[in-house]
């Protein structure tokens, strides 16, 4: 199974505002909702990614994943 691409939303401290880094890229945005929905746009786009949201002091806030899942193994 290939590797998940992983995009993460994380805040820009020095210049305000929010940072999406993934796939070998960069967006910045002003308003988190703006960058956490660009985020989502890329990781359906992906077809096989990761989508980390932060908070402010970095911690995570949630983790979507798009693509297919790897299946459960047996207990």
């Amino acid at each position: 199974m290939p590797k998940r691409t992983r995009i993460d939303v994380t805040p820009d401290k020095r210049a305000g505002g929010w940072v999406v880094k993934g796939g070998g890229e960069e967006h910045r945005f002003d308003r988190k909702a703006d960058a956490v929905q660009s985020a989502a746009a890329a990781g359906r786009q992906l077809g096989n990614a990761q989508v980390v949201i932060r908070t402010m002091d970095g911690k995570i806030q949630s983790e979507r994943t798009y693509g297919n899942d790897p299946r459960r193994s047996k207990g």
